[in-house]
């Protein structure tokens, strides 16, 4: 038997499993159809390693939604994936390697994507131009263009795209921007988002498949690092992997986890953590608008390694009224800020908001730094729009987004792909500035920069053949 027809055969295998104490599925779907409130959503999850098991959890927990396929390039995942969804929910997913496939299933309602940063933008447009309804991991573009081009796909094509900001569903969190938004704190002036995070040293390796019995570090999420050998990799689709980035050869430091340190696929953690509080200082300081002017310094210091991101960024945001955002990532041993290391804080006339990274937050006024009221004593129930939005947190981002599809309105959604756009953008903007090395100057009419050719080059990436981005609208305010 050729290694190809065995490759066919496990995955036809797989895909045999899915009949164990499956229910029914229901008809296929057609954009701009409503389904009712007991009809079942049927969800592909793509991207299964990490969050992508983060994804799993949730779907399998709503109610009358149906986890009918798996997607990943790597086919080593599958079988813990299936044993964990079939114990848990009663049934295992179909599984398929190649996005596209999934897509062409006229079955699936919706899409959700836990793949690499570089992924995020092509498969969301694919994924609406077939009729689906998406969930995209933050950030959710690269580059400005490829996120405004999302935005032209969900409209153009009548479906709904949630962006992974799961502090939008963060029962806490919606409290504390309506305390913010209130004028409780006075006028806030500025605001600080936080990434101290220790991460390690990703070290150097040589290109290609491990030898057998080698020795792995640790990622920097803390997992070991699979023994990527030449066995294991017979079953990683790595051409596919790359995708839209430029191709390169297989490197375990170009693959899981640590790609987010290099440029091709991910952002730094400016651009991985940082997305979050990003969005929460967007919100907090009630700004739609695009900062105009933005500089970012930084570097990676005591490790000699592979990674190309810095993993000690400050980065500044100032808007046209004189509002200023920073951002703090420091990437090793550190102090917190205030009394946080992942969060952001809020700075008003009056005092200040503490707010982490689950949503607790605290404020503090006058010049004795006196306790005000906080997440404990102004319980969510008592807020104005109590009811109206599904959450809470991460699982409540997730049902949110079924509830969204279920009834089929955008102004459901709690995250929408503009809004995750527009915090995407942030980060974006900070990379562009530190790896510039000089300020910049950001027009958001026509998102781009002012002046500066060589900066406007980091709004699109050099193009793949076959992974080209559509042009489906011009980049700018709509």
């Amino acid at each position: 038997m050729s290694q190809q027809e065995s490759k066919m055969n496990r995955r036809q295998l797989l895909k045999t499993t899915a009949a164990i104490g499956g229910a029914a599925i229901v008809g296929p779907f057609f954009p701009g159809r409503v389904l009712g409130a007991n009809d079942r959503v049927n969800v592909a999850v793509i991207g299964i390693r990490g969050q992508g098991g983060a994804h799993i959890t949730n779907y399998i927990r709503q109610p009358n939604v149906q986890l009918k396929t798996l997607c990943d390039i790597d086919e080593n995942l599958f079988a813990t994936r299936i044993k964990k969804i079939h114990d848990e929910a009663g049934y295992a997913p179909g599984t398929e390697w190649e996005m596209r496939k999934v897509f062409e299933d006229k079955d699936i309602h919706a899409v959700s994507f836990a793949i690499p940063n570089h992924w995020h933008a092509l498969a969301t447009i694919w994924a609406a131009q077939a009729g689906k309804h998406v969930y995209v991991e933050k950030p959710c573009c690269q580059t400005i263009f490829e996120g405004r081009q999302m935005v032209h796909a969900a409209r153009q094509n009548k479906v709904l795209v949630q962006a992974g900001f799961q502090n939008r569903s963060r029962n806490n969190t919606r409290a504390a921007i309506e305390y913010l938004h209130s004028g409780k704190l006075g006028k806030v002036y500025m605001a600080k988002g936080l990434c101290l995070k220790a991460r390690a040293d990703i070290g150097r390796y040589p290109d290609g498949p491990m030898p057998e019995g080698s020795k792995f570090r640790l990622t920097t999420d803390g997992e070991p690092m699979e023994p990527f050998t030449s066995a294991y990799l017979e079953k990683v689709h790595y051409d596919n992997w790359m995708g839209p980035a430029p191709v390169k050869p297989f490197n375990p430091n170009r693959f899981h986890y640590n790609w987010h340190w290099q440029w091709d696929y991910g952002n730094g953690d400016t651009g991985n953590q940082g997305p979050h509080q990003f969005d929460v200082g967007r919100w907090g300081l009630n700004k739609d608008e695009y900062p105009v002017k933005i500089s970012s310094k930084g570097g990676y210091y005591l490790f000699d390694s592979m990674q190309e991101t810095p993993n000690t960024q400050t980065t500044l945001l100032e808007y046209a009224d004189g509002t200023l955002f920073q951002f703090e990532t420091r990437g090793w041993y550190t102090n917190a800020d205030g009394t946080l290391k992942i969060g952001n804080i809020f700075y008003g006339k009056e005092g200040r908001l503490e707010i982490d990274g689950e949503g607790n937050w605290k404020t503090y006024f006058g010049r004795k730094d006196e306790l005000g009221p906080d997440s404990s004593k102004v319980p969510s129930e008592e807020r104005s729009d109590a009811g109206k939005h599904v959450g809470t947190g991460m699982g409540g981002h997730f049902s949110n987004f079924i509830s969204a599809v279920r009834s089929g309105k955008q102004t459901d959604l709690n995250c929408d792909i503009e809004s995750g756009f527009r915090s995407s953008v942030l980060p974006a903007l900070g990379n562009i500035a530190y790896r510039m090395g000089t300020d910049l100057i950001f027009d958001g009419k026509t998102e781009s920069f002012k002046g500066n050719a060589k900066a406007n080059a980091f709004l699109h990436r050099k193009e793949r053949k076959g992974y080209a981005i559509p042009r489906l609208g011009k980049t700018g305010i709509v």
